[in-house]
């Protein structure tokens, strides 16, 4: 397996954004849909018949149709049981289509060429709000971040969902409304606060907590045009520090600012010493990386010049030193346990 080794930048300081870009409205929020049918029109590829809910799910729409078929007599593999996925965007409405998307639950090997027998989605209520059916397409598309070529059960209909039911939320009435932080955090919600308030020159919004900020339309606007000038506002946002660790590809996304305390730490045949020094040494047999980072290989020995100490310049370290992605993984995240690396540590 290819690893790939990914460095990029996520700011520790303060930067300006729009409030858009951090928070959301509480309400205004996307709903999952989910579905059971079958998909029909399949190359023999469809399941057989050791998956007997299809063959009962045959028989039941046979039935429908006042065709009487017993499910132990249908032996069609041109059919295949499958669940049906879609999200409802706020403020859909009657008519509106969307994408689904179809996977296979039972022994069927593709769903190419098949069709999505009308389905009813439902939401966590149990009622229906959509219904789905059309042609199954799972060529020239990733899915889920994979090539389609190895999931050929799983496959999507291109605006094959159309909306029967609308979810009201009715905001123009309203005279309070909430936001909600992305990352919860004081000081951004103060920020937030206190740039809204700024812009409207009198207390229209209040931090609740960390994450939670109560506005208060103003008395010569309605509630959009409130939240939309809301959402343009610039502020100064503290984004958090943050390693992100893929294990299974071996992938690191690491913040160059990201500082490491001193430690020593052994893991296998490797034994790295970080050390802070006003100046860079070269004992014999180093490697310079740059002005301000110095391996020595013969101790293993990680220099580093006063202030420098990042988790860029040691996964560059542990590079050099012939480190694999698995032992850099397992390095940072010893670090993360005994404290020396103070960011937050997200594995996927």
């Amino acid at each position: 397996m290819r690893y790939l080794l990914l460095l990029t930048l996520f700011l520790s300081s303060l930067y300006a954004t729009k409030i858009n870009d951090v928070s959301s409205i509480v309400g205004v929020r996307e709903n999952q849909l989910i579905g059971y049918s079958l998909v029909v029109g399949l190359k023999k590829t469809g399941d057989g018949t050791t998956s007997k809910f299809t063959l009962q799910s045959i028989a039941n729409m046979l039935k429908a149709m006042n065709i009487d078929m017993r499910a132990v007599d249908i032996k069609s593999k041109n059919v295949a049981a499958v669940v049906v996925t879609a999200t409802m965007k706020p403020f859909a409405r009657q008519g509106d289509k969307f994408d689904i998307t179809v996977s296979s639950i039972g022994d069927a090997k593709s769903l190419e060429g098949g069709t999505l027998l009308m389905t009813p989605l439902k939401g966590v209520d149990g009622k229906i709000y959509a219904l789905a059916q059309g042609s199954v397409s799972i060529g020239g598309r990733n899915l889920r971040g994979a090539g389609t070529e190895s999931h050929p059960t799983t496959g999507i209909v291109f605006e094959g969902g159309i909306i029967e039911r609308e979810i009201n939320i009715d905001l123009f009435h309203q005279e309070y409304a909430m936001l909600s932080l992305k990352e919860q955090g004081f000081k951004n919600a103060v920020a937030i606060q206190k740039a809204i308030n700024g812009y409207y020159n009198t207390q229209v919004a209040v931090a609740l907590d960390s994450r939670s900020i109560k506005l208060k339309r103003p008395q010569n606007r309605s509630m959009i045009e409130f939240l939309a000038e809301i959402q343009e506002i610039e502020m100064q946002y503290k984004a958090k520090s943050r390693i992100v660790i893929n294990e299974r590809t071996g992938t690191i996304v690491a913040g160059v600012e990201i500082e490491i305390k001193p430690i020593i730490l052994t893991h296998g045949d490797i034994t790295i010493k970080i050390v802070e020094n006003k100046d860079v040494a070269q004992p014999a047999g180093s490697v310079v990386v740059d002005k301000n980072l110095v391996i020595g290989l013969n101790e293993n020995e990680i220099y580093t010049k006063e202030g420098t100490t990042t988790v860029a310049n040691l996964v560059r370290s542990l590079q050099k030193l012939g480190a694999t992605p698995k032992d850099i993984i397992s390095i940072l995240e010893a670090m993360k346990s005994a404290g020396s690396i103070s960011a937050d540590l997200k594995v996927i």
